[in-house]
């Protein structure tokens, strides 16, 4: 997932505090502190995106820095989301039990998606501004640790959480998720007219990551989880938002009946 709203002044804000919880309250309460400023953070990027276009595909400006080539940037700054929950699984003094090691391959397994397919299959996408490209990797390198760290070490499930409600129900609607957005991107790339969610939607693929994530947060059931789902919603409904202003704006005859993110609703 591509992040780019300005968040750098609250993380310096709360720096204190979060060292002085490490020490207090140990790791587990830091977890919980970067969560809450995840929530935080999300919030922040949905007030300022009502003013302020992200920078970033037809956005992008050179005000944000030097452009960098689109795949370089996507898989550079998705990468650390893969790469850290993988060494912290590799290196955890304990293999985690079945519950943990399903969410970890779920979640793995849509920044293999995002790292080492997606970027390669992007056709003339346009540059990143170089602090995009930073702001989304810091964020990967922030929620890879937040979301590998808990499940590795401190996730207690009971051994048959996998077999619960809450867990079926969540991860199949992370993969119904995982599929809407990898369909939704397909589209997009191929320059086909509107077809599967988009006929009903403009962001379609930011839908499908939406209901990937909130079903990973059902699933998980964790602070963490339901920390990053929000921030997902919160930044990708600005993006939505920002993208069906423009086709209302572009194109007399953009449907106004399609809605702006979630089918038949809003």
């Amino acid at each position: 997932m591509d992040h780019a709203p300005v968040y750098s002044v609250l993380g310096m804000s709360v720096a204190g505090g979060m060292a002085g919880a490490l020490l207090q309250g140990g790791e587990p309460r830091l977890l919980e502190l970067l969560s809450g400023l995840m929530v935080l953070m999300g919030i922040a990027s949905y007030v300022a995106l009502r003013w302020i276009q992200a920078p970033y595909g037809r956005y992008a400006s050179a005000a944000f820095g030097f452009p960098v080539p689109a795949r370089l940037a996507w898989f550079l700054q998705e990468l650390p989301s893969l790469c850290i929950p993988i060494a912290l699984l590799l290196y955890s003094s304990r293999t985690p039990p079945l519950p943990q090691l399903l969410l970890l391959g779920a979640f793995i397994a849509h920044y293999v998606q995002r790292t080492l397919v997606f970027p390669f299959l992007i056709r003339g996408g346009k540059p990143t501004p170089f602090v995009t490209f930073v702001l989304a990797f810091v964020f990967c390198v922030y929620n890879g640790y937040l979301q590998g760290r808990y499940l590795c070490t401190y996730a207690d499930y009971s051994p048959d959480w996998a077999t619960e409600p809450f867990f079926i129900i969540g991860m199949s609607v992370w993969l119904l998720g995982l599929v809407i957005n990898i369909h939704s991107d397909h589209i997009l790339r191929n320059l086909r007219k509107p077809g599967g969610l988009f006929e009903h939607v403009t962001g379609a693929n930011f839908f499908g990551e939406i209901v990937e994530w909130a079903g990973f947060a059902v699933a998980s059931w964790s602070t963490e989880s339901a920390a990053f789902a929000i921030f997902t919603f919160l930044v990708l409904s600005s993006r939505a938002q920002q993208h069906h202003q423009w086709y209302l704006d572009k194109f007399e005859d953009y449907p106004k009946s399609r809605k702006m993110l979630i089918p038949f609703l809003y």
